[in-house]
């Protein structure tokens, strides 16, 4: 094995001393396509309907590669849940699709016919005639009472209006995964877009990718081994958060840069588990710790990035995003897709271009003493433990799943 491929499992400390939240909603797009004409009305809040007025084309028969599922039957629809919120299933038996909005499945079918109008009341009948006064004397007698009308007859009811036109059947339409989240189903000449699901106002794959409900980011995410970790360094911004450069592009295209208080929560804005910890304070993280993770994912601890280590072989070029100059050997075999963010530490910023220093740092979840905490970092050809530094630094964070 050449020097190149050896990898190194480490511990110095020699790096800097340096140094949330919104909501979004999970939004779900949906389309029907329709005879004669397509259109499509967005609605974002709370939800995001793509509908049209005609006759509502009830069957698809070819799928191609596409994440709506299909069933047999309307009552085999799996439970709503806020795991699978926007999500569309498409139900061979009734020809409808439903979709998955607030843990409820909302079908959409063809309209009714109109109702028939209303039969016209029957007319009055007509006053008895007034009794004759009687003659004056004293005091005139009183008039004899005039019989009461005959009832009038009661109007007809009306009939009923035609029941309305069937929609035409879906056969011969067909479904194409477009492969950015939207499905597109073209029926004849007519082709309408679906979102499969809507992070805010993003389209996202559910197979593929998650959504951060509190500002509406999406993430890519790859299982390796038994584990599930995010394919991207996390963008979700802090008061104390930085982009190197303080340029938001490069936030956009490689995560941010927190303290190790900062990505544990300290503040326990969303979890309690490292209240407190931070900077020469030494304390007991509860693990798993969500830390500035989404919901539903935490910081890794040291034991489970030993685990990521064993699984990839100890290679730091299989841990390696391909298509960068500081990294010419990556293979990214696995699909973790490290960036070569680099780091922030003593007000300055660094990357790659010092041999001495790693080319990316992610937070562990465990304090290592007062000035230090574990971090994991992946170098030119080595992968290793606690190469950073200090709590104050700023490092990159990639959660793994709950």
């Amino acid at each position: 094995m050449s020097q190149k491929q050896q990898t190194s499992l480490h511990r110095v400390h020699d790096c800097g001393d340096s140094q949330m939240p919104t909501q979004a909603l999970s939004l779900a797009r949906l389309a029907t396509s329709l005879r004669g004409c397509v259109a499509s009305v967005a609605i974002s809040i709370p939800l995001l309907l793509v509908a049209c007025g005609g006759d509502v084309v009830t069957e698809v028969t070819e799928v191609h590669e596409t994440g709506m599922k299909l069933v047999e039957k309307g009552d085999e629809l799996p439970k709503c849940t806020t795991e699978n919120e926007g999500a569309m299933i498409y139900a061979l038996d009734s020809a409808a699709a439903y979709a998955c909005i607030n843990r409820e499945w909302v079908s959409f079918n063809g309209k009714d016919g109109a109702d028939g109008k209303d039969g016209r009341d029957g007319k009055d009948g007509e006053d008895g005639a007034k009794g004759d006064k009687g003659d004056q004397g004293e005091k005139g007698a009183k008039g004899d009472t005039g019989e009461k009308g005959a009832q009038g007859d009661q109007g007809k009811q009306g009939e009923k209006g035609d029941a309305g036109d069937k929609g035409d059947s879906g056969i011969g339409c067909s479904l194409t995964d477009n492969g950015d989240g939207t499905v597109s189903v073209v029926c004849g000449d007519s082709t309408t877009t679906i979102n499969k699901a809507v992070c805010g106002t993003t389209p996202y794959d559910l197979a593929k990718q998650f959504c951060d409900a509190r500002d509406g980011k999406t993430y890519k995410y790859v299982t390796i081994g038994t584990q599930t970790w995010m394919a991207e360094n996390l963008n979700y911004e802090t008061a104390k958060s930085r982009c190197y450069n303080n340029s938001a592009e490069y936030c956009a295209k490689y995560g941010r840069y927190y303290t190790w208080a900062d990505a544990m929560d300290s503040a326990a804005v969303f979890s309690g588990n490292a209240k407190g910890c931070g900077m020469r304070v030494e304390c007991t993280v509860k693990t798993p710790a969500r830390g500035i993770c989404p919901a539903g994912w935490h910081v890794p601890d040291t034991t489970e990035w030993i685990s990521l280590y064993k699984a990839v072989g100890g290679s730091a070029y299989a841990l390696q995003a391909k298509g960068f100059e500081e990294w010419p050997d990556a293979t990214d075999e696995f699909g973790f897709s490290a960036l070569p963010a680099g780091f922030f530490s003593k007000g300055d910023f660094f990357t790659v271009s010092r041999d001495v220093f790693p080319a990316v740092c992610f937070w562990s979840a465990i304090d290592d003493g007062g000035a230090y905490a574990h971090n994991w970092g992946i170098g030119l050809d080595a992968v290793g433990l606690d190469m950073c530094g200090h709590k104050d630094g700023g490092y990159s964070v990639r959660c793994i799943k709950d």
